[in-house]
């Protein structure tokens, strides 16, 4: 699903009772939804969020984000060096250069349509 105020959400479809499930992703509080057609799924998302949002505020709690803006990368040495000689001919820091290249493919990807809808099985 597409982001949406910053929060995506899981797709699952149970073909027994022909309905889409789904779940905010990357929080420990479990926000669902559910649905019977895509358009219904993508409002349903947005108003758990929604709802979400409005109860943390209700109860003067923050509201937990998926991303901190903090990612840990491992990597052998030889790739190591590589990201740093392509960041330098950039003339840009090896942590921008992968952040600049991760976002590029990340759009590319995303505006592909890469959602995938995981059939639940029973």
């Amino acid at each position: 699903m597409r982001l949406y105020k910053g929060y995506t959400g899981s797709i699952e479809f149970d073909d027994e009772d022909m309905v889409f499930h789904g779940r905010v992703l990357g929080i420990r509080d479990i926000v669902t939804f559910e649905a019977e057609n895509a358009d219904e799924l993508v409002k349903a998302f947005h108003d758990s969020v929604d709802d979400y949002l409005a109860f943390c505020k209700e109860r003067n709690v923050e509201p937990q984000k998926p991303y901190s803006g903090k990612l840990a990368l491992r990597t052998t040495p030889e790739i190591h060096a590589l990201l740093s000689k392509a960041a330098a001919h950039d003339g840009k820091s090896v942590n921008q250069w992968i952040s600049d290249t991760l976002a590029e493919v990340a759009r590319r990807r995303v505006n592909e349509g890469s959602t995938k809808v995981r059939l639940r099985a029973h």
